[in-house]
Formats: C-alpha cells, sequence, structure tokens
C-alpha cells in the first residue's frame, strides 16, 4: 500500500528547496524578516527530508540491487548533464548515496544505525583532518577544478554541496525508518517525538560554544555539514515525515491529499523544471542579479510551486509517471 503521506512530504521538501534555491541563484541577501528567518530555516532541511525519504523508499521497495544501480547510474549521469548549468545539483549525489546503500539493503535495522553512525563520524573526521574550504570561493559559491579527479572525488565525498560523508547518513536513517509500521499512530506520534528530540538536542552545543575553532563543528547550518547540522536536520526530517503522516487521512478526507501527493510522486521532474523552467523564467527576466526583495522572490518561489501542483495533478490524470520519472523507468527496467 502505498503512502500518501510520504509523496505529501516529499513536495513539502521540494517546496522548501525551491524557496532556498530561487532564493541563493537570484542573489537575495537575506535580513532580519520573517520571510528570510522561514527560508534560512529550511536551508539543509528540505533537501535532507528528500534523503530521508529516499532511504524511506529504498526500504518500502523491493530490495533489487541491479535495479537500484542501474537507476543509481541514470542519476548520476543526469546530475553530470545538470551540472553544466545548476552547479548546486543534488541527482549525482542522490546517485553515489543509493550505490553506497547496495551492501546495506537487506541489513537489520542496528546496522543500519550504526552505518548512518560510522558515516557521519567518517564526515566529523574529514572536517577535523583536511581543509574544507579547499577549492571554493565562497564569495561567487563556485567550485575550482571541480571536472578534474582530485576535485570531483573532494567535492563529492568531503566539501561539495551535499557530500557522500556524512550526508549518506539521511539516507541510512531513512532506510531504518522504512522498516517501521509507518501507517501506525504510535509510530507516526514517536517520529514527531523523536524528530523534534533530537532538531531541539542538535541546536544546543551552538548556544554555548565560544571557541571560534569550534563553532563551525557546533553550527547547525548545512555548510559545512557538521554533526549537530546532521542530528538537528534529521530531527526535523522525521519530524516533518511523522506529522505529514499523521494528518494525511484528514487530508485525504478533505479532498487535499491527491493534490499534494501528485507533485511528490513526480518530484524528480520538478527538480529538473524548477531549474530549467523556474530559474530559466526568473534569468530571461533579468532577475537573478539581485534586484529582488525578499517578498518577491519568496512570492515567485510559492507561485512556481503552486503552478506544480497545478500542472503535476493534470499530468496524473493522464500519465502514470512524471517525464524524468517515465524516462527513468523505461531506461532501468529490464526484463528477467
Amino acid at each position: 500500500m502505498r503512502l500518501h503521506g510520504l509523496d505529501i512530504a516529499r513536495f513539502l521538501a521540494f517546496c522548501g528547496m525551491v524557496l532556498v534555491n530561487f532564493r541563493i541563484a537570484a542573489q537575495v541577501a537575506p535580513g532580519a524578516d520573517a520571510i528570510s528567518l522561514f527560508t534560512n530555516a529550511l536551508e539543509g532541511r528540505a533537501a535532507a527530508l528528500f534523503v530521508v525519504l529516499a532511504g524511506i523508499g529504498l526500504s518500502l521497495g523491493r530490495p533489487d540491487r541491479a535495479a537500484i544501480a542501474r537507476r543509481a547510474l541514470f542519476l548520476f549521469l543526469a546530475g553530470l548533464l545538470n551540472l553544466t548549468i545548476f552547479e548546486a545539483d543534488i541527482l549525482h549525489f542522490y546517485a553515489l548515496y543509493f550505490l553506497a546503500a547496495l551492501p546495506f539493503l537487506t541489513a537489520s535495522g542496528r546496522v543500519l544505525l550504526w552505518a548512518a553512525c560510522g558515516t557521519l563520524l567518517a564526515g566529523l573526521t574529514g572536517l577535523l583532518v583536511l581543509d574544507y574550504e579547499a577549492h571554493w570561493n565562497w564569495e561567487t559559491l563556485t567550485y575550482a577544478d571541480f571536472w578534474t579527479i582530485e576535485g570531483f572525488l573532494r567535492h563529492s565525498f568531503f566539501n561539495g554541496w551535499h557530500p557522500v560523508f556524512p550526508w549518506a547518513a539521511f539516507l541510512f536513517l531513512g532506510m531504518r525508518v522504512g522498516r517501521l509500521d509507518l501507517a501506525s499512530r504510535r509510530v507516526q506520534v514517536h517520529l514527531v517525538i523523536w524528530g523534534i528530540a533530537a532538531a531541539v538536542l542538535g541546536a544546543l552545543p551552538q548556544l554555548f560554544v565560544q571557541d571560534p575553532e569550534l563553532i563551525d563543528l557546533a553550527a547547525t547550518s548545512a555548510i559545512p555539514p557538521g554533526p549537530f547540522y546532521i542530528i538537528a536536520a534529521a530531527g526535523s526530517a522525521l519530524a516533518v515525515t511523522g506529522l505529514v503522516l499523521a494528518i494525511a487521512p484528514a487530508l485525504d478526507k478533505a479532498g487535499l491529499a491527491e493534490w499534494l501527493a501528485a507533485p511528490g510522486r513526480q518530484a524528480l521532474s520538478l527538480y529538473a523544471a524548477h531549474i530549467l523552467l523556474g530559474m530559466g523564467t526568473l534569468e530571461a527576466m533579468g532577475l537573478l542579479d539581485g534586484s529582488l526583495t525578499t517578498s518577491r522572490i519568496f512570492g515567485f518561489s510559492l507561485g512556481f510551486c503552486a503552478l506544480s501542483m497545478l500542472l503535476t495533478w493534470i499530468w496524473s490524470i493522464f500519465f502514470k509517471r512524471g517525464p524524468l520519472e517515465a524516462l527513468m523507468h523505461w531506461s532501468t527496467s529490464f526484463p528477467r
């Protein structure tokens, strides 16, 4: 049985990503206003929710290593293509997460939690031992020598936008959550409670750390992805997932569930659309030059999300899958 709540949560994650990415692309400086603070809170959280949901999907589906490997290859190639126009691509990272997950598809819940902890520890070790700022120009948010072997490996596994270490921990956590009875109200409540607890606990250390050398490690910002960021973002992802699963039946009764779930089932297509069509339109209008206010870019973002919801709902009436989802299914499915 497909859980509409997971599709709805995926759409919410997409909306959060649009709010963050449109603001970055438009070079809008965040301020102290409510809209800026809200968008700030989504940075690194929306993408983390996406990865946790991907992990849940791996556990809910059949553990077919060959099929998952083929999908990883598709996402990797799509990501490399996307990188030519959008340097903050996440698709090629997804491919690497999926490859990392292959040995753990049938692992126990305990092993999955240990895998998440090990990934987190590897990421922390990298932050302590290696130079996180290598290759980065923080003023322009560009990464030098990405298309070299050393640059690609460093970016993908250590200091890129969503490096495998420690971001794959979100996937392993999602895989563990996917083993639970997500239709159970008790499980949903526990996800919310434990998620909120983790989010709060992850945010506490930064309030007390004064040492400049430890501030980045104690912070909950996604760059650099310190251990407390992973804990806090994982907590918020679990809380949102549990909450949306809990209210999904009420949304269904109100006739809203399918409207919100349809775009969640086409998240891959929407991800590409928000870059090609969303940012592309803003660029064509000459609005990626920092001239927009926080409220205007917020309005553009919400408008794009609303339009996405409408168009994907119409598309779902005629087609089972979104355009890119159908292409991935066609290109990676082979008869046994």
